[in-house]
């Protein structure tokens, strides 16, 4: 469930007034009656996660002021809003110290309740952001900094706990987007080396012709244009982790050196004399079947057996749908950080939709979306109307894409009902063959591009020209090719 709220109060009409009051809100609750009790249940792993506190300050036994103290003390790190009869500034100030994110006086009325719950939530997704931004600069993520609640990755956390605790090279497969490199940073910082280099080498960009040179170095004047000595990636690894995305990308005459480098723990740079000792911890990664690789003679069969040594395989986001809303709220925050907006939630109506979705992109496509999201909104909370690429692929919802000064791209002399389909299209699917089953002329693919573009970020000429990498005049020129009158774009889209 989304934001799962806990009520702590010795007092059963006020906890079933509360609790009745949060799920109008449209957050699940739940209540107990004690603080020992509110601490118990924040420590249980087979639970849904708490994503907020409701703390009662006077109660028998262990009071609020004890929970926050006790919770600093064991690192759980969950907002509370504590709510006392009696609410003197002492009480204010003391609760706050004691790490509250908000204060109310009983009886709380339902906004005011309201708007401190949305508050809470949004500073410590913002705050969760920072701290896992932070981390990943240093080197020192952990397994806390990866949002999840769901069954099936808690076993894939607790494999890869594992395996952090050793040197072992480990094999992480998964579509692309489920988030390898970043359960890779966790698995280092989680590891011995914690704090050291990270490396990443993304094996499908590297030019051919310069694998070699980029993976193991090469010495000054080793070919025509090396006019300085360059480490590569192994050495700049040394004593740290190197992380081979897409592996399986790696030709066939680089498998070999990589396999080399795998078994003697040492590198030949180019034009070098000897070979040079490394340390280094590997983590690779792919988003195909490296065995179907090997059986299809793609990929040497003795250096999958080298990676596949301890492989872990992360489900695609479809598989942890509970997992969708802390990581939608988590990329709330950090977007309306980057864009300087105030939105505060997420409607329950647009969290359903989110759940709803298949994600065939996987993270990174909610990563999007949620962007997306941000840069349309007006309001302090995002509805269904921020998301119309995804409710037109899901059924039972039909949400028109807000208007904007691109409109004048839907237009019946410019676009079709197909091309306004297209419009509503996956960003994240395009379609590359004709009904032909004949590669598209790329002008027509550049077109589809543009519209799409122009209705991401609402008509905003300077941005989409930035965006897609053309000048603003050039942009212009490509619109009046495709039918388009620029006049009529005015001022607002500039």
């Amino acid at each position: 469930m989304a934001n799962l709220i806990l009520i702590v109060d010795d007092d059963p009409v006020q906890r079933r007034l509360l609790e009745a009051m949060i799920r109008r809100f449209g957050y699940p609750a739940e209540a107990v009656e004690s603080g020992e009790a509110a601490l118990a249940r924040l420590e249980r792993r087979d639970a849904e996660p708490v994503s907020l506190l409701i703390l009662d300050l006077v109660m028998p036994d262990l009071d609020g002021m004890g929970v926050l103290a006790r919770m600093r003390d064991r690192d759980i790190a969950v907002p509370a809003i504590v709510q006392t009869a009696h609410g003197s500034i002492e009480a204010v100030i003391s609760a706050m110290r004691a790490g509250a994110a908000d204060f109310v006086v009983k009886p709380v009325g339902a906004e005011r309740l309201q708007v401190s719950i949305k508050n809470a939530l949004r500073v410590d997704a913002l705050e969760g952001e920072l701290r896992t931004a932070t981390r990943r600069a240093s080197g020192e993520l952990s397994f806390r900094d990866i949002v999840s609640s769901d069954e099936t990755m808690g076993r894939t956390l607790r494999l890869a706990e594992r395996a952090a605790k050793s040197n072992i090279p480990v094999l992480l497969e998964g579509e692309s987007g489920v988030g390898k490199e970043l359960m890779a940073r966790a698995i280092q910082g989680a590891s011995e080396r914690r704090g050291k280099a990270f490396v990443t080498v993304n094996c499908g960009a590297l030019p051919e012709n310069l694998v070699e040179s980029i993976l193991f170095g090469h010495e000054k004047g080793a070919f025509t244009g090396a006019t300085d000595k360059h480490l590569g990636k192994f050495l700049e690894a040394h004593g740290g982790t190197l992380f081979l995305d897409e592996v399986g990308e790696l030709p066939a005459e680089s498998q070999v050196k990589l396999l080399r480098a795998l078994q003697e723990g040492e590198i030949d740079p180019v034009g070098a004399k000897r070979s040079v000792k490394v340390d280094v911890r590997l983590i690779s990664a792919s988003n195909q079947g490296l065995i179907d690789l090997v059986k299809r003679g793609k990929f040497r069969e003795d250096l999958f057996y080298r990676l596949n040594v301890f492989p872990i395989s992360l489900p695609p986001l479809r598989a942890r749908r509970a997992d969708v809303p802390g990581l939608a709220m988590r990329f709330l925050a950090r977007f309306c950080a980057e864009e300087g907006k105030r939105i505060r939630a997420i409607s329950a109506d647009a969290l359903a939709l989110l759940r709803s979705y298949e994600w065939p992109g996987n993270v990174r496509q909610l990563e999007n979306a949620l962007f997306r999201a941000v840069v349309l909104a007006d309001g302090d909370e995002l509805t269904l109307a921020e998301f119309p690429q995804i409710a037109a692929q899901v059924e039972g919802y039909d949400v028109e894409i807000p208007a904007s000064p691109s409109a004048v791209l839907h237009r019946p002399h410019i676009a079709g009902p197909e091309q306004r389909m297209a419009d509503l299209r996956d960003p994240h699917w395009i379609k590359l063959l004709d009904d032909h089953a004949n590669v598209r002329k790329l002008s027509d693919v550049e077109t589809e591009v543009i519209r799409f573009a122009f209705t991401f970020y609402r008509g905003q000429m300077s941005l989409i020209a930035r965006k897609l990498g053309i000048g603003r005049s050039t942009l212009y020129r490509k619109l009046k090719e495709m039918g388009v009158d620029t006049e009529m774009l005015g001022e607002a889209a500039a």
